[in-house]
């Protein structure tokens, strides 16, 4: 399964010309790509779909789907799929 998943931006990059940022998936944090949002800041919410910023969306949105996630056990199940995925 392959969801796009909210997170809170808390860092941002430049990495060889790519605007990339460390996003917190409620405790677990991963490194994203953020090109296709230049306007996210630290500290805003964003859906992150295989290792890209999609969207924008606001915090209660955020929290209210990583709760949901969290009850369901997916979450930690997509983010470790996100990772065996990377390393193939």
């Amino acid at each position: 399964m392959c969801l796009g998943i909210p997170g809170r931006v808390i860092a941002i990059s430049d990495v060889d010309g790519v605007r990339m940022g460390k996003v917190d998936f409620d405790g677990i944090v991963k490194d994203v790509c953020l090109s296709y949002l230049p306007d996210i800041q630290v500290g805003d919410y964003t859906i992150v779909h295989v290792g890209f910023a999609i969207t924008q969306l606001d915090e209660q949105s955020a929290k209210e789907t990583l709760a949901l996630f969290h009850e369901l056990g997916m979450l930690e199940e997509e983010l470790r799929q996100d990772d065996e995925e990377a390393t193939a």
